[in-house]
């Protein structure tokens, strides 16, 4: 299971985290078929090391409940170096947390920079004490969202925010319907991205990752940030509006000065919400 066809399913795990995986047994081991286990040998830097274990303890996992998560318990390290903390999921968490295909949790495992895998209804988050506070805050305001509205008081000392002001009347257009232009946005920009309120219990738009971006980088949060801006254009022009502009006193850092005013062109969703189709000629 773990192995795959000719080897396909350990090859997808070496490429994806950069590592050598192989299984081997010492002299005297009874092992393979006619055992109960063998030991898999992963060879790579310590990150790619635990992002590959992590996904094999999944797969196991998967197949042979309990194996890995039997009487295991919540875990917060306060290593500021690389180490792994572990959150415990209910059965509903764990289903919205992880998403159609895995979508949520590789959206929040990028974001935050940290190493995110679900063994059962066990999280593990693996990495530096920022990229775990990070990635468990993403996790809990995920979780929060079921619930209604998140609030986050201030962002302006956080250097993994971009705040954006969104007109009332563009709030529905961005985020689509059940938020499917903002998962849309996600993906392409390897992002995290909500609807929050602020201290005064006004709305806004907090685009969240490790990963700042650059005007030619098509991920981080000014890639993000121009999909956005994008989008209210478009809906500004329909609404025969004047230009917007974002810029508000209170954004987040490290995105520094970002420049939204040139966006990639990009195909409007105008095409493809048309009401009334062209009449055909007789």
């Amino acid at each position: 299971y773990i192995t795959g066809a000719r080897r396909a399913a350990l090859g997808a795990m070496e490429e994806e985290w950069g590592v050598l995986m192989f299984f081997m047994n010492r002299k005297g081991d009874r092992g393979g078929r006619g055992g109960e286990s063998e030991k898999l040998i992963i060879f790579g830097s310590e990150r790619a090391r635990r992002g590959a274990e992590l996904k094999v303890m999944s797969g196991v996992e998967t197949k042979s409940p309990g194996t890995f998560t039997r009487g295991l318990r919540e875990k917060i390290s306060n290593e500021r170096g690389f180490d792994t903390d572990r959150i415990i999921f209910k059965d509903d968490e764990l289903s919205y947390a992880l998403g159609k295909q895995g979508s949520t949790r590789k959206k929040l495992e990028g974001a935050a920079g940290a190493i995110l895998q679900y063994v059962g209804h066990v999280a593990f988050i693996a990495g530096t004490l920022k990229e775990r506070k990070r990635c468990h805050e993403f996790v809990k305001w995920l979780l929060a969202q079921r619930r209604g509205s998140v609030t986050i008081p201030d962002v302006s000392n956080r250097d993994d925010a971009t705040e954006m002001h969104i007109p009332e009347n563009c709030k529905g257009w961005v985020t689509g319907n059940r938020g499917s232009e903002l998962r849309r946005m996600e993906e392409e920009t390897q992002t995290y991205m909500f609807m929050a309120l602020d201290d005064r219990g006004d709305e806004r738009l907090i685009i969240f990752s490790h990963n700042p971006g650059s005007k030619s980088d098509p991920h981080g949060r000014a890639a993000a940030e121009r999909l956005v801006n994008e989008m209210v254009q478009e809906k500004l022009r329909d609404d025969g509006r004047g230009r917007y502009d974002s810029r508000s006193p209170s954004r987040g850092r490290g995105g520094g000065r970002r420049d939204s005013r040139s966006p990639p062109p990009r195909r409007s969703r105008r095409d493809s919400r048309s009401r009334t189709p062209p009449r055909r000629r007789r």
